[in-house]
């Protein structure tokens, strides 16, 4: 099979996943592409295929000589909620077909939806190319390389990915996520990432009696969003600028509960934005009462660069290997974060790779073949110089 058709065969699974089931994998579209995935890591001859019941994937490719680290590949199984991932009809076509697609991507064959869907590049891309590249391995024996571990997860676009990955039991010395942007891209610096839930508490009266007696919770979220920075969010920041992001918005007069996330690669204004959410919310109980407001926030994952730079030489490694196969390294920060960011604090440092993906979340997310097929060999190379 193809790295084409495989990608295409992946993103026929909806995994679309859930913050709100409490339960992982988060949907049940998750756990049958697992089945899948290893079902086929099987027949590919890989070693140690396992899968667990949260839905997390593991396999050996032995090593051919000794002597070498033992490097793992990882990849997440899910799509982002922010666009529908059912039912996704992927066609190939010229870049200049489609007027989104960036024009450095001109005359190459591209991977796209019919604009009602997001594709599942982010991050089914990074699944093919690292199977892909285990099935080259597994068909070139003469190729000298240690022991590899694969990873797939579930649940990485809800920040859930890495929180039953057993490190451990993987036994990498290092690993790499291919999930990131861009043909080049490399990462080790990411946001530091919180969620955020706000309840809001009213009190509904017919409108006709509501004088000094009705409390819209609606209202009142409003005025509370709009006393936070209106330049500090996605839509007005870039390179290491943080934000404030309203995810949701769900309400009646009275309960409304407002969704955000907070983003900032600066460990101390990561935690100056949390606390501003909660002076916020203190201000406001101050003008309506106390438990008027109800804050809940949780953190999400934290900036990886503390734990990479100690070990900068699997960053060298992969500027090596993209460079031998053509590819200039891009070194830039990750606006948003992988399962490598935590993993990378559970003593499994985990840099990230490009996927080849372009416009993740997105109706209009593509994928360009000649990036997906350039991973592919990016891995390949890493395994050999390792």
């Amino acid at each position: 099979m193809s790295i084409i058709e495989r990608f295409l065969k992946y993103v026929s699974f909806c995994t679309t996943s859930d913050e709100n089931t409490n339960m992982t994998p988060s949907t049940p579209g998750q756990m049958e592409f697992a089945r899948y995935l290893a079902d086929e890591l099987k027949a590919l001859g890989l070693q140690e295929v396992t899968l667990d019941e949260n839905g997390y994937i593991m396999a050996t490719l032995p090593a051919t000589e000794e002597g070498h680290p033992v490097i793992g590949f990882i990849a997440h199984m899910d799509t982002s909620p922010d666009a529908s991932g059912k039912h996704i009809k992927p066609s190939i076509v010229k870049a200049e077909e489609r007027e989104f697609i960036d024009v450095r991507y001109a005359g190459q064959d591209v991977i796209v939806t019919d604009n009602t869907t997001l594709l599942g590049a982010d991050d089914k891309a990074g699944i093919a190319e690292i199977v892909s590249a285990m099935e080259y391995l597994v068909q070139h024996p003469e190729i000298k390389h240690g022991k590899v571990r694969i990873g797939f997860t579930p649940d990485e676009e809800i920040g859930q990915g890495a929180d039953h990955f057993d490190v451990k039991a993987f036994g990498a010395d290092f690993a790499y996520t291919m999930d990131g942007g861009a043909i080049g891209e490399l990462e080790f610096e990411n946001f530091n990432a919180a969620a955020c839930k706000i309840h809001v508490h009213g009190l509904n009266v017919h409108p006709g009696y509501g004088y000094h007696k009705m409390i819209n919770s609606m209202r009142i979220a409003y005025q509370l969003a709009v006393m936070l920075p209106r330049w500090e969010t996605p839509e007005h920041t870039q390179g290491y600028e943080g934000f404030y992001h309203l995810v949701g918005m769900n309400g009646t007069v009275e309960e409304t509960t407002l969704s955000y996330i907070i983003r900032d690669h600066d460990r101390a204004r990561f935690e100056s934005r949390k606390r501003e959410l909660e002076h916020l919310v203190r201000k406001v109980n101050r003008e309506y009462g106390e438990g008027t407001c109800e804050i809940e926030m949780r953190d999400q994952y934290y900036n990886m660069r503390e734990k990479i730079e100690p070990v900068m030489h699997i960053i060298d490694l992969a500027k090596e290997a993209m460079t031998a196969v053509g590819v200039t390294p891009n070194v830039k920060p990750i606006r948003g974060g992988t399962d490598g960011a935590r993993l990378s604090f559970e003593g499994l440092p985990c840099p990230n790779i490009f996927a080849g993906g372009e416009n993740f979340h997105s109706r209009y997310e593509y994928l360009p073949i000649p990036s997906m097929e350039a991973a592919m060999n990016v891995i390949l190379k890493i395994i050999e110089k390792c």
